[in-house]
């Protein structure tokens, strides 16, 4: 007889409508075969008690709908954000809080570098913190001339490069390719804005942050989803190459991966018939730790770069509209041919502009091939008003909102980007759901840290690095925040028959925490411990954070 597993817990919370709390879980063959009492177990007959969690609650496996898994590998390069941070193996890398700190850091990275020609590649870097200045071609030239470098910004849409890359990649004052930002003599500066400029600096030196993804990584990937109670996550702009596909399923297939992956094939990098064959082929290779499904259509950039696209009167501080990925026409083009083919569309929209025109891609498709439920989900959505989220409901979209960015960012977007007002209103959880728009919430990890109890936090709170209460008509309860990290997630994905409850026939993925979210105070969700995952039935312990 197959052997069953009862998990016993101080508290179980099911998001189960039909049964929202209980006291063990039975679980057969990697999937959960009952919820509820002791005695309601027994009928399945002989179980094997395992009460290592009785002090414990259990949550579903939390569902990260946007994050990048590239936030396991990252961290082999030197990291100069502004916060502190620990890597998946609980390690701590300190914040930098000036452009010299950052020069600092780069310094002694560089002197680490095996040779002279190996590039030095950095990350994290958010100079919106810094009262203005910008990493500039001077600085980096300061750390050398004749070695490539190149700074990531925090928000990956902005890249910094020394006067090296420049050479290389044949960028002068006589370049004309959007994104390549001049000062104003007209001399590049070295900072690279989307994908357009930033791809003539990869092409150079390859691409360790989204130009494919290895085996490693995502191996790395698993333990940062163990150390914050996720089961299920999302690579939301994979490239869908040979090694990058066989990477998946190398993950995927070994043994006690904690992780179920669902990359996410980035739709611009290719024709759009090859997009179609290459989703077909990732399908082929799914398996009940990788579920390929999903398409990621990229069209503006990032609020605080400057690269987002808003819709009048623009920028609080008067900063010159953001930047297309894509051309509006051709991303209509493209979310027309994939919703035609029956995909699953993720669309980056940052600004309100952006939103806008995505939303009247989508009511342009469904008019030309009507899909009662598709579920295509605006990602990060960060200034939609209401009368866009009345569009998405009718539409049949869904929302997943970028609400760490309350907290991360929440100050300067309403002192620098937006302005106090349309800050207020900035990742609208409430709006969301009173227009009954199906609701998720994000870390975009790496750009923030992977940690759904913090996001759900941001959502309950709203508030700033300075302790500001930035929108107190957008918080949401601590339900509907735990909703928005498992169950709602789940169904932004298409994966809420198997993930993001606690019923027969799911997934035995769950969340292990010392407290539940529902009865803390609010402020104190993010604070909850978490002691690891159960995923399928195998319990994988948390890092202990160092430093």
């Amino acid at each position: 007889m197959t052997k069953t597993t009862v998990f016993t817990a101080k508290n179980i919370i099911t998001m189960n409508p039909s049964r929202p709390l209980a006291t063990h879980v039975a679980v057969r063959d990697g999937r959960i075969l009952a919820a509820g009492s002791k005695e309601e177990m027994a009928g399945w007959g002989p179980f094997e008690l395992n009460d290592d969690f009785a002090d414990k609650v259990l949550t579903p496996g939390f569902v990260e709908g946007h994050a990048h898994a590239m936030e396991g590998g990252i961290w082999d390069y030197t990291y100069v954000g502004f916060q502190d941070r620990w890597d998946p193996d609980g390690q701590r890398w300190p914040g930098i809080a000036s452009i010299e700190a950052v020069m600092a850091r780069l310094k002694d990275a560089e002197a680490k570098l095996p040779d002279a020609e190996t590039p030095l590649f950095a990350w994290g870097l958010d100079p919106i913190y810094f009262d203005g200045g910008r990493v500039s071609v001077t600085h980096l030239d300061q750390i050398s001339t004749t070695r490539p470098i190149l700074v990531l910004h925090s928000n990956g849409h902005l890249l910094n490069v020394n006067s090296r890359i420049l050479e290389m990649a044949g960028i002068t004052a006589d370049t004309n390719v959007y994104g390549v930002l001049k000062d104003e003599a007209g001399k590049p500066t070295g900072e690279l804005m989307e994908m357009a400029a930033k791809y003539m600096a990869y092409r150079q030196t390859g691409n360790p942050f989204f130009g494919g993804i290895r085996t490693p990584s995502l191996l790395s990937y698993a333990k940062s989803a163990v150390n914050c109670g996720v089961t299920t996550a999302t690579d939301l702009y994979a490239t869908f190459n040979a090694e990058s596909l066989a990477a998946y399923e190398e993950a995927s297939l070994t043994p006690g991966y904690a992780l179920r992956l669902m990359p996410a094939m980035n739709t611009i990098e290719q024709p759009l018939d090859e997009g179609l064959a290459l989703m077909k082929q990732a399908r082929a290779m799914n398996n009940d730790r990788l579920h390929h499904r999903l398409c990621k259509v990229m069209t503006d950039g990032s609020i605080q770069g400057f690269t987002a696209r808003l819709k009048w009167p623009g920028y609080y501080n008067g900063k010159p509209n953001g930047l297309w990925n894509m051309d509006p026409d051709q991303l209509a083009e493209l979310v027309m041919h994939y919703h035609k083919a029956g995909m699953h569309l993720h669309i980056h929209t940052n600004g309100d502009e952006a939103s806008e025109v995505m939303l009247d891609a989508i009511e342009a498709a469904q008019e030309a091939h009507y899909r009662p439920d598709h579920r295509h989900t605006l990602q990060h959505c960060q200034m939609a008003d209401a009368s866009q989220f009345r569009r998405m409901k009718k539409l049949g979209c869904c929302v997943n909102l970028f609400a760490n960015h309350v907290h991360y960012w929440g100050d300067q977007h309403a002192g620098i980007t937006m302005g106090p007002d349309r800050a207020q209103r900035m990742d609208a959880c409430a709006t969301a759901l009173r227009e009954g728009v199906p609701l998720a919430i994000h870390s975009d990890a790496p750009v923030t840290p992977m940690a759904p109890l913090f996001t759900a936090w941001c959502a309950v709170n709203r508030l700033t690095a300075s302790g500001a209460t930035l929108g107190p008509d957008e918080r949401i309860s601590p339900a509907a925040a735990l909703h928005a990290i498992t169950l709602g997630a789940a169904y932004t994905l298409r994966m809420d028959h198997l993930v993001g409850s606690i019923e027969p026939g799911k997934y035995a993925d769950f969340a292990v925490l010392d407290a539940s979210p529902l009865d803390v105070a609010p402020e104190a969700i993010r604070d909850i411990k978490i002691a690891g995952t159960i995923s399928g039935g195998t319990f994988h312990a948390a890092a202990t954070r160092q430093g």
